[in-house]
């Protein structure tokens, strides 16, 4: 593929799932997960998938989430659907709502789309903070909920959850749980357990700016 007179080198497409797949295999005695749940509903599946072979602990760190109080109702969701589960014992970890980070990783990026720069920033912000608190917990993995939607980038969740392992040197669980129709078993566990789903990711500049292209 020419791209300005030079020969422009594909990176192939790693699949994900199949690296899950093969770890899960490798696995023994149910090793401790610190899984970041982006919300109740895309927690659902991912939970139901990964509950056989990890002893998972939810942590609900989403500072991007506006208002506050569409913060608390989508985290009040996400802790009923834990105690409602019966499939398996899923321990949950709260933390601060911590909006002003969100803001200052999203300064200058305001006016973007969703699905660009600004997206990439928070997925950081989030999975940094799993990843920190996994080790300062002594969990053996971290991991997310996030790829479980089918707007999200896996790729890049993918490639900055292998980035922050390296650089905090943690194990972190790859995963695309949209596939093998992951996505349709989270609307049905959802519906099954009447979760509230919300009709945007928590970012009110994406809002806004979907919003603005729908009028435009």
């Amino acid at each position: 593929m020419k791209i300005m007179g030079v020969m422009r080198k594909m990176k192939p497409k790693i699949n994900y799932q199949k690296k899950l797949e093969e770890l899960i295999k490798t696995i023994q005695n149910k090793p401790t997960l610190l899984l970041h749940s982006c919300c109740g509903p895309c927690s659902t599946q991912v939970i139901d998938y990964l509950k056989d072979y990890f002893a998972i602990t939810v942590l609900y760190y989403n500072p991007n989430i506006e208002p506050q109080t569409e913060y608390l109702h989508r985290k009040k969701e996400q802790i009923r659907f834990l105690k409602e589960y019966k499939e398996a014992k899923i321990d949950f970890l709260d933390c601060e709502y911590n909006n002003t980070a969100f803001k200052k990783i999203a300064q200058g990026l305001e006016n973007i789309s969703e699905g660009g720069a600004r997206c990439n920033q928070c997925f950081y912000l989030r999975m940094k903070k799993t990843a920190l608190v996994a080790k300062e917990n002594n969990f053996d993995y971290f991991g997310t909920t996030l790829t479980v939607s089918p707007h999200k980038n896996s790729t890049i969740i993918n490639e900055i959850g292998e980035k922050i392992s390296k650089e905090l040197n943690i194990k972190y669980i790859y995963g695309d749980f949209k596939k093998n129709d992951g996505y349709k078993k989270s609307i049905d566990l959802s519906q099954q357990y009447n979760l509230y789903r919300q009709d945007y990711c928590g970012c009110l500049y994406a809002k806004n700016f979907n919003r603005k292209e729908s009028i435009l």
